[in-house]
């Protein structure tokens, strides 16, 4: 018998109140999960994030525990008081951290600041290493040899390929690139603890981060995609619920492309 679920799982997930976060949040409050808590800098997006997992776990998981914790986390005052307010709440164990918050910014190569490009690395790569960080004692508390803790951290095909329609997201291309090698290396870091990480690289969504490049050149990354098409919300579901169940106990240090394969194709240029 195949049990793909996360039953009575406590989850995390960075930037969880809108797009790939919150697609994220709805697959763990449909599968099973004991506790879903979101962060996100804006109190008043996770408010109604929270309310629309509530009514979606009405009939599908009425136990569930939903809640947000709003947090800067390219701050180390914001990572810190998560971990704070999580622990006050509810104690000093998780079975699930999905480091999903991140951003964007675009210029040209003669006018991109110095101030931009730390303040995506600073969300990006070290607003999701400090996160890591300071839950990982509650992770290994929760993880064990046969049902180990678990860290997705969600980069992007960004970090894969140099044909990404980049329009001067310097930052952001190599803050991808960056959190790719780290989930591989926090991973033989982590594995020994019972804590396994594995990182989603996801070609195009539709959110709100994504929604004006795609009005640009989407038709054209659907031609270019072999499968026809953009990715979609069961797309990133069913790969994040996968890798947070029992059947990839032994699957670690993964980077794994969700993207149809355009990264293997190319991407088209602006």
């Amino acid at each position: 018998m195949v049990n793909l679920d996360v039953n009575g799982k406590s989850v995390v997930i960075t930037g969880g109140s809108r797009g790939l976060g919150l697609h994220c949040a709805e697959v763990y409050v449909l599968n099973g999960a004991k506790r879903v808590v979101i962060t996100s800098r804006k109190e008043d997006q996770c408010m109604k994030a929270v309310q629309y997992l509530k009514d979606l776990s009405t009939t599908a998981n009425p136990e569930v525990e939903i809640d947000f914790i709003a947090a800067d986390l390219s701050t180390d005052e914001g990572a810190k008081r998560l971990k704070s307010e999580y622990q006050q709440r509810y104690g000093d164990r998780l079975n699930i951290l999905v480091a999903n918050a991140g951003a964007t910014w675009g210029a040209n190569f003669e006018d991109h600041s110095r101030k931009a490009i730390d303040k995506v690395l600073g969300l990006n790569v070290a607003g999701v290493f400090q996160t890591i960080q300071l839950f990982g004692e509650f992770l290994e508390k929760a993880g064990t040899p046969k049902d180990p803790s678990r860290v997705l951290i969600m980069s992007s095909v960004a970090g894969l390929t140099t044909s990404f329609p980049a329009g001067g997201t310097y930052g952001y291309l190599a803050s991808k690139a960056a959190v790719s090698h780290l989930g591989k290396t926090l991973a033989v870091e982590l594995g020994p603890r019972n804590i396994t990480v594995n990182v989603l690289a996801p070609g195009f969504f539709p959110t709100k981060m994504s929604n004006g490049l795609l009005d640009v050149v989407g038709d054209q990354m659907v031609k270019n995609n072999p499968r026809r098409r953009l990715g979609e919300k069961e797309d990133i579901q069913y790969l994040v619920l996968y890798l947070s169940s029992s059947l990839s106990n032994y699957v670690n240090g993964a980077v794994i492309p969700l993207d149809g394969g355009s990264h293997l194709v190319g991407l088209p240029k602006l």
